[in-house]
């Protein structure tokens, strides 16, 4: 596969699970937003900051309301990782790359873009949200089934794959930072009513909160939400899970091709670290460390599969 096609179907992919995980920034600061009795700036203003977005946001905006920062997110044209824009990016990759892909994922991710345009045509307010995070969510379904039920096993579904989980493990990993980090107002809070109603927050926004409760009887300790979304390979948004699909997927690029690349190793030193680290040592060295570490190395990873696939060669 030429080093462009194979990049096209990589960030298709990226951009597609960047919308979903965006979503679920948004409805975490949102359910957030309700726990608390006073303002709920500071809620808004950590989903943006964990987006990676302040500084674009503040020259933009003087305070961080609701409204600014959902339309922010979704829809501003004067923001290029709006849930809007990263759609037409994603369908601009799809056009490119038509040849690669089943109809049937073409049309999935055209009609996604269709209707998020014309949700998004006018500014949403705060109580839009809910409706237009689920119809990202299930839009967002509707790719990933029409690329599992209808793709070859080949070098196009393996690259979409290595994009769709580097995206979703660094956006769990954002996740759990913006809880643990950016949002408790104080230690005093910890193992509070408040701690707790956040962590169950959390567990929502990464669709998590049935299968934790399935598994741990309703235990919602910190140290069991976070080994659960960081170690757990049976939880399809884990770390752990992420890496493992990640391992496997350039292992069969390895077979594809002949050949091992650079990044195989990273891979496999990062998947390696999961699985031999227990989450007492996690918390020990610090969450919020390893959480940082994780999504520069996760980062590294991306840029080295670009390299050794020679997307822009």
């Amino acid at each position: 596969m030429l080093g462009r096609t194979a990049g096209g179907i990589f960030w298709m992919f990226r951009y597609l699970e960047r919308c979903e995980n965006m979503a679920r920034l948004l409805e975490a600061g949102h359910r957030m937003a309700l726990t608390r009795n006073t303002g709920s700036d500071e809620e808004w203003r950590s989903v943006v900051t964990t987006a990676g977005l302040q500084s674009g946001y503040e020259s933009r905006y003087d305070d961080y309301a609701a409204a600014h920062v959902v339309n922010y997110l979704l829809r501003d044209k004067a923001n290029p990782t709006s849930v809007l824009a990263m759609l037409e990016t994603a369908r601009h990759n799809a056009r490119m790359t038509r040849t690669a892909l089943t109809r049937e994922v073409w049309e999935a991710t055209n009609i996604f873009w269709m209707r998020m345009k014309e949700a998004l045509a006018r500014p949403a307010r705060e109580t839009d949200l809910p409706g237009l995070i689920a119809m990202i969510r299930q839009q967002s379904a509707q790719v990933r089934g029409a690329l599992h039920g209808s793709m070859l096993r080949i070098d196009v579904y393996n690259f979409a794959r290595l994009g769709t989980f580097l995206e979703r493990a660094d956006n769990t990993a954002r996740i759990l930072d913006v809880k643990y980090y950016v949002l408790l107002p104080s230690l005093s809070f910890v193992g509070s009513s408040l701690d707790n109603v956040q962590w169950e927050t959390i567990l929502r926004s990464v669709s998590a909160e049935h299968a934790f409760r399935w598994l741990n009887a309703g235990d919602t300790r910190p140290v069991g939400v976070a080994e659960f979304l960081i170690l757990d390979e049976r939880f399809p948004r884990s770390l752990a899970f992420c890496y493992q699909k990640l391992h496997g997927n350039l292992c069969y690029l390895e077979k594809d091709y002949g050949s091992r690349m650079p990044s195989h190793d990273l891979a496999d030193e990062i998947h390696n670290g999961l699985q031999t680290r227990p989450i007492e040592a996690i918390f020990e060295s610090g969450l919020h460390e390893f959480l940082t570490d994780f999504m520069t190395c996760n980062a590294q990873l991306a840029g080295q599969i670009e390299r050794d696939y020679r997307f822009y060669g």
